[in-house]
């Protein structure tokens, strides 16, 4: 898909557009990560943002809640934008949660306390109260009976179902995850994804950028595919994981569903040892 400039376009205005890019670039120093990408979250909806390393997908959601600051473009929260540099950045953001690969609890504090903090904190919420609805959400993740628990006692994967009950303890109307199943053991990855399932389910609008393509494929209304900081294609995901139109996307699934895969201009060109080496690595996994 060629990126067109749409940084004249506004809002629609509609209450189920609930994140809106418009010709969003970002820059780190020389190199452009993001080359002009442009998209539309609806209410309800579940996008995954799939490719390769460095294509710019985690790049793009930062840029969603600013906490990356755009190099170019215009970005709507509920038809805020929050790339206005007069916008109250922080009550935008108060509408989006944030799920990390890497969970970021506070170590020092107990799971209760970590799904309250930002209540008290940003919300203001009496500490009662806040303990109530987290203990609710806690329950909904299957972590209700570990709300005396440090982060340091669970496992990744309770961990990382702690960071989406704090999430969702701040009454939001979307969820950001970003690989949120990366750092997981393969054993504890499924649990993470079932209570995103639960979400999906539920309407919660979620932006999610994964390497899980059988997640994707059941629980996506949208898949798109980013490499090189442009969304090269897009649609749902029977159309895009299942019958790629581009060469480009064609081949990541190639690599992604089958590993072990080398294709056979690199496989003529491959020296023996290196060939032999690399068939008993697979032979290993």
């Amino acid at each position: 898909m060629t990126q067109t400039s749409t940084a004249s376009r506004i809002p629609t205005g509609r209450r189920e557009d609930e994140i809106q890019v418009y010709d969003l670039h970002k820059s780190f120093g020389e190199r452009e990560v993001l080359k002009g990408i442009s998209l539309t979250v609806h209410q309800g909806e579940v996008v995954c943002v799939i490719g390769p390393s460095g294509s710019g997908k985690s790049t793009l959601l930062r840029c969603v809640n600013l906490l990356e600051t755009p190099t170019g473009g215009r970005i709507f929260i509920m038809n805020e934008e929050i790339t206005d540099p007069d916008a109250d950045v922080d009550a935008i953001r108060s509408q989006m949660g944030m799920v990390f690969q890497q969970f970021n609890l506070f170590p020092h504090l107990t799971v209760l306390d970590n799904c309250t903090i930002g209540q008290t904190v940003v919300k203001k919420i009496d500490k009662a109260k806040a303990e109530k609805i987290a203990r609710g959400y806690l329950e909904q993740v299957g972590l209700g009976d570990r709300g005396d628990a440090y982060p340091a006692q669970l496992s990744g994967g309770q961990q990382q179902r702690v960071a989406i009950a704090r999430a969702l303890a701040m009454d939001v109307e979307m969820v950001l995850f970003d690989e949120p199943t990366s750092a997981l053991d393969p054993e504890l990855v499924g649990d993470v994804l079932g209570v995103m399932r639960n979400l999906a389910q539920e309407g919660m609008t979620m932006m999610v950028v994964t390497h899980e393509m059988a997640f994707a494929r059941e629980v996506a209304d949208r898949v798109i595919f980013m490499d090189d900081g442009v969304i090269v294609e897009e649609g749902h995901p029977d159309q895009v994981i299942g019958n790629p139109q581009h060469e480009r996307t064609r081949a990541f699934l190639q690599r992604v569903l089958d590993p072990t895969h080398v294709p056979e201009q690199a496989a003529e060109n491959e020296a023996e040892p290196e060939a032999e080496e690399r068939r008993r690595r697979s032979r290993l996994f």
